[in-house]
């Protein structure tokens, strides 16, 4: 018997399952609100992927292909997935042990509320490029630093938008970042020339960022009064030791991150390093947690290993006379990851379908046809690295692809690699995260307790660095050509 072959897509065919999905997310704004990660997009991600498989089947594609292709996009989330069960595990301990409410009660000691925002973009920005991970930033300075904004009565959203901004800002300058590493290695150049190249678009962007934020802060009004900072601290002191001590934790992970050890032993012992710290220095709390455990050495040894177990996998809240201070104080662990959890696989799913069938790349493919000259290249390439970012879920996806796509486009227009490279990065990297069921949307969403909606309007450097490579492209400012004075970079692979 002869094999069917499978029918290439047209056009209408690929963008069937990307309208269906767009129709049910927005049915789902209406009628779920801020809601519609509790369920309601996960299973929109699955029925719009339950279309592009009936898609599939019609251009003969074959049902264990469809299964493959979807186990591999699966198999490209796992990383990411295990990294957001240890974040919880983390964010979980660092309450327990007082680093968390440590970090929240120096941070408002210490900042004047006008250049909070200001400061927050620029530590968050220092500790991201000195790791390389914006998620390891945002796990844990961040969550400090949204604790501290609540404290002072500011916007959330403003808050985490001001986080993300100079998370990304690291994420994408740092040599140790994994994606600046994966840009230029697609585009054929290599890091050093990369991230030189990047300074140009990077530095008016979070310029303007840090401005922006400077002057919400002299302008903005805030809620919270000495009075209920004092009361803040005051309940902070009371529940806790509060002590430098405490800072070992943070400074740990940072340093063992700093000195390349992988994302997820290093959340793991940063995690396990605070349970540690939770019963030498808060003993009191352990107990407390445990509950009903009698006292003695026998009883502590039970609560230290219930609370600290409890702190990694599920629920803790520590009870406050200040109500704003125990929304602070609540953590759910592991489990309080298993809705992202969901909705990153879901993506992935819908993701893998589409390309089990071609569809992703017909669209974009059709895309290419409109770049007519270098300003049109870097938009087309910066609108493919977002549809990726959107359809694919995941932005080391929206980097590959868009850079095996263009890099011939690049070069028959004679521009040096480090274009290509910028491009990606600009468009890949800090878009990811403005995408709800991107896995870095949803992870750092969870993470800072912030809806990807609420933070979006706020993040003003994830939003300029994409305009302003489209903007320079456009009226050819710096834009490297083979040719030039400076001699081309050639890859080293």
């Amino acid at each position: 018997m002869s094999r069917q072959k499978t029918r290439q897509p047209n056009l209408f065919q690929a963008l069937i399952p990307i309208v269906v999905l767009i129709v049910l997310l927005a049915l789902n704004v209406v009628h779920f609100g801020e809601h519609t990660l509790d369920g309601a997009n996960q299973f929109a991600l699955i029925m719009a992927s339950a279309v592009a498989g009936l898609v599939a089947v019609f251009l003969r594609v074959k049902w264990d292909d469809i299964q493959s292709s979807i186990v591999k996009s699966i198999g490209l989330a796992m990383p990411s997935i295990l990294i957001l069960l240890m974040i919880g595990a983390l964010a979980g301990t660092w309450m327990l042990s007082g680093v968390v409410p440590s970090l929240i009660y120096y941070g408002l000691k210490v900042f004047h509320p006008k250049i909070f925002l200001f400061a927050s973009v620029i530590i968050a920005g220092m500790v991201s490029l000195a790791t390389g991970s914006s998620w390891s930033t945002v796990a844990t300075i961040g969550i400090a630093l949204i604790g501290v904004g609540q404290a002072l009565g500011i916007n959330e959203g403003l808050v985490a938008g001001a986080v993300l901004s100079g998370a990304y800002f690291g994420d994408k300058m740092s040599p140790l970042s994994d994606t600046t590493n994966l840009a230029p290695a697609m585009a054929g150049t290599d890091i050093f020339t990369h991230i030189r190249y990047m300074v140009i678009t990077t530095v008016p962007a979070m310029s303007i960022t840090l401005v922006i934020f400077l002057l919400i802060g002299f302008t903005y009004t805030f809620e919270s009064t000495p009075g209920d900072i004092e009361q803040i601290l005051e309940a902070i002191d009371s529940k806790f030791r509060v002590t430098p001590w405490l800072m070992l934790v943070p400074a740990f992970l940072i340093y063992i991150i700093i000195k390349k050890i992988p994302p997820l032993p290093s959340l793991l012992a940063g995690s396990l390093l605070a349970g540690i710290f939770a019963i030498i220095f808060q003993p009191h709390l352990v107990i407390e947690v445990a509950q009903g455990i009698e006292p003695g050495t026998t009883g502590l040894l039970k609560a230290s290993y219930l609370s600290v177990m409890q702190s990694i996998f599920g629920d803790i809240s520590i009870a406050t006379p200040n109500d704003m201070v125990n929304e602070l104080l609540t953590s759910t662990g592991m489990r309080g990851m298993l809705n992202t959890i969901w909705l990153i696989l879901a993506a992935m799913i819908f993701g893998g379908t589409m390309e089990s069938a071609g569809l992703l790349i017909k669209i974009t493919s059709t895309v290419i046809q409109w770049a007519r000259n270098t300003g049109s290249l870097v938009l087309t390439t910066i609108f493919t690295s977002i549809f990726f970012n959107i359809t694919a879920s995941d932005q080391y996806i929206a980097i590959v692809v868009p850079g095996r796509m263009f890099a011939d486009s690049y070069k028959k227009r004679g521009l040096k690699p480090e274009v290509l490279s910028r491009t990606l990065e600009d468009g890949g990297t800090l878009t990811s995260v403005l995408v709800p069921w991107n896995t870095c949307g949803a992870t750092q969403s969870r993470v800072l307790g912030v809806s990807t909606i609420h933070y979006l309007p706020y993040t003003f450097f994830n939003m300029l660095s994409p305009l302003f490579s489209i903007l320079f492209a456009y009226i050819n400012y710096r834009i490297r050509r083979y040719g030039d004075d400076e001699p081309a970079v050639k890859s080293e692979k």
